[in-house]
């Protein structure tokens, strides 16, 4: 038996082209190195960065005991190439963001922007006053959101990086109701928010596990901001009437984001279940040498890890 209210959206995975570079971003973000593995034979590191401040949801916990984690992979010589990731929000499109939340949302951007990084979209451009986006080194998107009210925090001059959270990660989607159906039914997640914006044209679905966000907003918008590991999906509307695969995922050419990754209770199970459900399966547990990873396709066929929460049982071999 496996039990999804004991799954975890453990991980986001982004390839990078100098992990000095990221690690040093990750880190200005108050983010911690909780794991690494090295692959000397196979030329990649990866790198697991995540919040582990006392007070922060996975603090001290096990790497796959966690959510909010974003996975760094980097493959050996790109930091001495002409290599560049490829951020999902330029065609082809797909991935489209990590975010942030933060105590005082005016003081976090000025101090991002005070160490030298650059921005997408800064808190006072356009409309949306209440976020912001930020650029990796990659220049992948990092969206910035606030836990406290806008209004309220103007005047804040300081930001404590050990109350910020790894939020969530956005994917473009074709159709909605397939998606939604996928992530509820076969990963086991909850639809715990929506956001319509009709005048737009598109839709935000937030989906975890875990407890109900209730409706207490900080600014009528981000109920879920004190969260981490949340998926955001959003569909354009009518991309469910067009023919074929409308999005990429990452790993073909050109390629940046990899996957997301779910941590689960008992990874036999979990497994198997999925395979009642008729998932696609990238990798089977049982192919090739690790036995202890599995890749799910969803239906725009992103891959989605699937590896043991090795707090609550031990995994099948080595990572």
């Amino acid at each position: 038996m496996t039990d999804p209210s004991k799954y975890k959206f453990n991980h986001t995975m982004l390839r990078v082209k100098d992990p000095k570079k990221s690690l040093a971003f990750y880190k200005h973000l108050g983010m911690s190195e909780v794991n690494k593995f090295e692959f000397p034979d196979n030329k990649f590191d990866l790198y697991f960065l995540a919040y582990d401040a006392p007070g922060a949801p996975g603090h001290g916990k096990h790497w796959t005991d966690r959510e909010g984690i974003i996975e760094l992979t980097h493959n050996y010589g790109t930091e001495d190439s002409d290599w560049k990731a490829h951020n999902g929000n330029k065609q082809p499109q797909g991935f489209g963001h990590v975010c942030v939340s933060v105590d005082n949302i005016q003081a976090a951007c000025k101090r991002i922007s005070d160490a030298g990084y650059t921005f997408q979209k800064k808190l006072e451009d356009g409309r949306m006053r209440h976020i912001a986006f930020a650029l990796d080194p990659d220049d992948y998107w990092v969206e910035i959101i606030a836990q406290n009210p806008v209004d309220k925090t103007e005047d804040v001059t300081t930001t404590d990086t050990a109350t910020y959270r790894m939020n969530h990660t956005m994917i473009r989607v074709k159709d909605k109701d397939k998606s939604i159906k996928f992530y509820e039914d076969v990963m086991g997640m909850n639809l715990k928010r929506t956001s319509e914006n009709e005048a737009a044209k598109f839709n935000l679905y937030f989906l975890g596990y875990g407890s109900e966000s209730g409706n207490k907003s900080a600014n009528g918008v981000n109920p879920t901001a004190e969260k981490e590991g949340l998926l955001e999906l959003t569909w354009n509307y009518g991309t469910e009437k067009e023919g074929g695969k409308v999005y990429h995922d990452g790993n073909a050419e050109p390629q940046g984001f990899g996957h997301i990754c779910v941590s689960v209770d008992d990874l036999d199970a979990a497994c198997k279940k999925m395979e009642d459900k008729g998932v696609e399966w990238k990798k089977r547990l049982t192919d090739g040498r690790m036995k202890n990873v599995a890749f799910v396709l969803d239906p725009d066929g992103y891959w989605i890890e699937v590896v043991q929460n090795e707090s609550l049982k031990a995994a099948p071999g080595k990572y």
